[in-house]
């Protein structure tokens, strides 16, 4: 059995036809010889496209001269009402700073000093799945979401997802999705800085609504940082990280915008990896009693420590070979700052520069069985090949994700608590098939029955 994937569109189609399949979903608008390309040019009307799987090409957009290719302004155009000038979007000098100020909440040591407030989530998420363990099917995007946001809040600002304001940034938050486009005009169709960004009013006033809470968290924590009595949690450390370099601290603008990322990157891709993780371990009941019998060797019946993170092996390559098949964001594009020339081809100065970890992580000349679902590859000499050459879930270089180090103890803890308490089973009727918009979600949902074990 292979688990589900897109199927490739034909290698010739009008831009119209292109456009169409592109707002449906990302992946089958890509046709099929990328997965063994190493480099690929696309033509539009309005630019050129240069998507590299080439090895050295990944190095140097991403590690070696990161500067040379910064993030691409087309992107983040559907996401600015909602985002502004947050780390995700920005540049150069900005992006440093942001950076300088942000990296230290996340160093090792912090993510021992959250890692109770994740158990407490996922404690949260096995308990509320105890309403659903009845063998109907569940949609179990929307159980991996609400666990996933129920992180986020815990971790950010000390408040569960029951809490009032949560509760409404998560609904907001649902909403908005809804409402946010995949193709954004300014994202195909290079525009002046003047002229006006078009987006839905249902777009603009639900992240109008989301920022308000958002600020509202943040001149609270203010508050309570002048007064002594703020909790020692994410919000608290960034808000109170001068940059080495300048002395300044975020403003509650500022601050706002970084809460916004961490919402949607922190939430909206642990919820997209935890619920094929699930899927995936429905798909193949041999790994998930692996993973089941590890994490109750491990973590017997009561709460996980820090220290049991590291001998949850089965399940944290279970989450690895999960984000190698399923990569919550599956491509990421920067420019070309100047002129330059990929394997021989000339590269203009602002083509797009597109790395595909969809196709790098399922590349045919690197990965044995690339489309095949087995964890214990990265136990051979191929798989570890790989993990250096071919394998970017994070990005990599510079503009490593900031929550990376998070998302691997996160992502595997949730994972073996879920599965220590309930079996998952796929539902035969409701297959499960990948589509990427913002990051790759199940077209229809993912449904899957749960019985307690």
């Amino acid at each position: 059995m292979i688990p589900p994937k897109p199927q490739a569109r034909a290698e010739r189609v009008s831009l119209w036809r292109y456009l169409r399949l592109f707002r449906a979903d990302i992946l089958s608008a890509q046709p099929a010889r990328l997965y063994r390309a190493w480099m690929a040019e696309f033509r539009t009307p309005f630019f050129r496209s240069y998507l590299c799987n080439d090895p050295e090409l990944v190095d140097l957009v991403l590690r070696e001269r990161p500067e040379d290719f910064p993030k691409s302004g087309r992107v983040s155009e559907g996401l600015r009402p909602l985002l502004g000038q947050s780390v995700f979007v920005t540049n150069g000098e900005t992006w440093k700073r942001q950076r300088r100020i942000i990296d230290p909440a996340f160093e090792g040591g912090r993510l021992r000093d959250i890692f109770p407030a994740m158990v407490a989530a996922g404690q949260g998420a096995v308990a509320r799945l105890a309403a659903h363990a009845d063998g109907a099917p569940v949609e179990i995007e929307a159980e991996t979401s609400h666990a996933a946001a129920d992180v986020i809040f815990r971790t950010l600002f000390s408040i569960p997802i029951e809490n009032e304001t949560a509760a409404r940034v998560f609904a907001e938050f649902k909403a908005h999705q809804r409402t946010q486009p995949v193709l954004n005009l300014a994202a195909f169709v290079p525009l002046p800085r003047w002229f006006p960004r078009f987006h839905r009013r249902e777009t603009r006033a639900t992240a109008r609504r989301i920022r308000a809470l958002i600020e509202g968290l943040t001149a609270q924590r203010m508050a309570s940082i002048a007064a002594g009595t703020a909790p020692d949690d994410l919000a608290t450390k960034i808000m109170t990280t001068a940059d080495p370099e300048t002395g300044e601290r975020f403003t509650t603008p500022e601050m706002v915008d970084q809460v916004a990322i961490f919402f949607l990157a922190g939430h909206e891709t642990s919820a997209s990896a935890l619920a094929w993780a699930l899927y995936l371990l429905a798909l193949y009941p041999g790994w998930q009693e692996k993973v089941a019998e590890e994490a109750a060797q491990v973590m017997g019946e009561g709460a996980p420590g820090f220290g049991d993170m590291g001998r949850l092996r089965v399940a944290r390559d279970v989450f690895r070979e999960t984000l190698r098949l399923y990569p919550p964001v599956p491509m990421m594009v920067r420019e070309a700052a100047r002129a330059e020339r990929f394997r021989g081809r000339a590269v203009a100065r602002g083509a797009q520069v597109v790395l595909s970890p969809w196709h790098l992580h399922r590349h045919e000349r690197f990965w044995e069985r690339p489309d095949a679902f087995d964890p214990a590859r990265f136990d051979t000499a191929n798989g570890r090949a790989c993990l250096r050459a071919a394998y970017i879930p994070f990005s990599a270089g510079p503009r490593v994700c900031t929550g990376a180090g998070f998302a691997m103890i996160e992502g595997p803890l949730l994972l073996a608590m879920l599965v220590r308490a309930w079996r998952f089973e796929a539902v035969a009727e409701r297959p499960a098939m990948p589509v990427a918009h913002l990051t790759v979600r199940g077209r229809d949902g993912i449904w899957l029955r749960i019985s307690p074990r």
